[in-house]
């Protein structure tokens, strides 16, 4: 069989575990770059789950190892050691054919500096991800529409991006990203590039988004953001320093990912890996 006729298997697999397992699970993930005579360890034995519907900051400072989660988490990279399983299916060893077309299914993207198509209107930028799953023209451009007037932009759906604002180019990122109906959304500082109060109407979207059940999974390093998930994950040196589950970010209660239950206000933070485990 070539890898393009496996496609549907392999998405097809994932799909049938979804009831049965976490949207994402994370066993003992490391990530380990070789830099000639340097290797440098980006993730030490990260254990995660994160079930559907969950809004989750990843928080943490440079060099923390963060993006590189993000980067997996998304299927971008695969780690070095340990398992992945998206939607119940183990991911960490699949092709680069086989994982670029779980992102294309899956994972929904919505990074810093927006990355739409300069020379495309909005409608083409968000069907560019319908394309790939080889949509018809009019089945993209109505789910193209759908996306952007979900965002508020289906007026706009002719212009490119020189002729709009910092914030509608983060909304029609936003559409670009939820115009496949993915499992999961991955935002990226999302709101870097932007001032103070057009960011919190990009935090609006994803709140609207997130009562809807959607999942998504930020990575930031501004605490305001992380203010407004319902969970937050602090990532220190390539580890799991602190894992809380409030709505507020207020240190209310622990989540125990080896057990995948709340465990209340009287919890503690869960047991991590050693360095170099």
């Amino acid at each position: 069989m070539s890898e393009a006729a496996a496609i549907p298997a392999v998405v097809s697999a994932v799909q049938a575990a979804v009831a049965v397992s976490p949207l994402i699970k994370m066993e003992g993930v490391s990530k380990t770059y070789d830099a000639g005579e340097l290797a440098v360890q980006a993730l030490r034995g990260i254990d995660l789950g994160i079930e559907q519907g969950q809004m989750v900051a990843i928080i943490g400072p440079s060099g923390s190892g963060k993006s590189t989660l993000m980067h997996i988490l998304g299927c971008l990279d695969a780690p070095s050691a340990g398992r992945y399983r998206l939607e119940g299916k183990d991911v960490s060893s699949l092709s680069g054919f086989q994982l670029a077309a779980i992102r294309n299914q899956k994972v929904g993207f919505v990074f810093q500096t927006f990355n739409l198509l300069a020379k495309a209107t909005l409608q083409r930028n968000v069907e560019l991800p319908l394309l790939y799953a080889g949509l018809t023209g009019g089945e993209r451009k109505e789910r193209a529409r759908q996306a952007l007037a979900r965002v508020g932009l289906e007026a706009r759906a002719k212009h490119r991006p020189a002729e709009l604002s910092g914030g509608q180019r983060q909304r029609a990122a936003i559409a670009r990203a939820i115009v496949n109906q993915p499992s999961l959304i991955l935002a990226d500082e999302p709101t870097g590039n932007l001032d103070t109060k057009t960011g919190l109407e990009i935090l609006d979207i994803f709140d609207s988004m997130h009562a809807k059940g959607e999942t998504i999974v930020i990575v930031t390093h501004d605490p305001r953001i992380a203010e407004r998930c319902e969970r937050v994950v602090s990532i220190v040196d390539g580890q799991i320093e602190d894992d809380t589950l409030s709505r507020d970010g207020s240190s209310s209660g622990r989540l125990d990912t080896s057990r995948e239950l709340w465990t209340g206000p009287a919890a503690t933070a869960r047991p991590h890996s050693p360095v170099g485990s």
